[in-house]
């Protein structure tokens, strides 16, 4: 009874064997971007509280990875920013 035991342990990793890791994800979706959608609001260096949404408690811009920001709206984002900080409003 022991014997019978120990070989359906062994069947189990071999199906745990069989699983890639890959294999497609079929759950994968894409975020849209926050400032694309439509009625978002505009991207400018004179809207502040736009722009904390997107800098990190040390001052640093966030990657569009995190914030889920396209790239030609990060682009935007990232030189508003700058100019903020050069006018001292962030």
């Amino acid at each position: 009874m022991a014997k019978k035991q120990r070989n359906n342990k062994r069947n189990s990793q071999s199906n745990f064997a069989k699983l890639s890791i890959f294999q497609p994800n079929k759950y994968k979706f894409k975020k849209t971007c926050p400032l694309s959608v439509k009625g978002a609001p505009e991207i400018d260096y004179k809207n502040i509280k736009l722009l904390k949404k997107y800098v990190s408690e040390n001052g640093k811009i966030l990657p569009s990875r995190i914030t889920n920001v396209c790239q030609k709206k990060q682009r935007e984002l990232s030189l508003s920013i700058k100019r903020a900080r050069n006018l001292a409003l962030l």
